[in-house]
């Protein structure tokens, strides 16, 4: 995976990388803008108790996902985002390997932003698709 040395730089100035989950989780991001946001998490360390990927582990990616790209969004606004609502469909179990989420803006506003995210395996088959809505907030002060 290609990291794009400009997205990480961004998500570290909103405070992306330094989230304790995000850590724990092994997250990394390779693109960051307001329109694309990928990242990749390994299946090792997320399963559940059968040895498959666990579904929260899949929703961990996914607000990750969404909320860096919603935040990305709403600093140029003078804006934060927090998320409201997350919905997720788990199509396929993975083992092993890493898996990687895409999520793409279906909505970029002045008050929600709202994310569609494919995560797919090391095969590029689809294991879960979720949908992100994030509120933007006044920053505090």
């Amino acid at each position: 995976m290609t990291t794009d040395p400009e997205g990480p730089r961004e998500a570290m100035e909103i405070g992306a990388l330094t989230s304790g989950l995000v850590e724990r989780m092994g997250i990394e991001l390779a693109e960051v803008s307001a329109e694309r946001v990928v990242g990749r998490m390994p299946v090792k360390g997320n399963t559940q108790p059968f040895g498959l990927l666990h579904g929260g582990a899949s929703c961990v990616l996914a607000e990750t996902l969404g909320s860096i790209g919603s935040n990305v969004h709403a600093r140029a606004l003078g804006r934060i985002a927090v998320g409201i609502e997350i919905n997720a469909t788990h199509h396929r179990s993975a083992t092993d390997g890493h898996v990687t989420g895409v999520a793409v803006p279906v909505h970029l506003g002045r008050t929600l932003a709202t994310w569609d995210i494919t995560i797919t395996d090391e095969q590029d088959r689809k294991v879960c698709t979720s949908r992100l809505t994030c509120m933007l907030r006044e920053t505090p002060a």
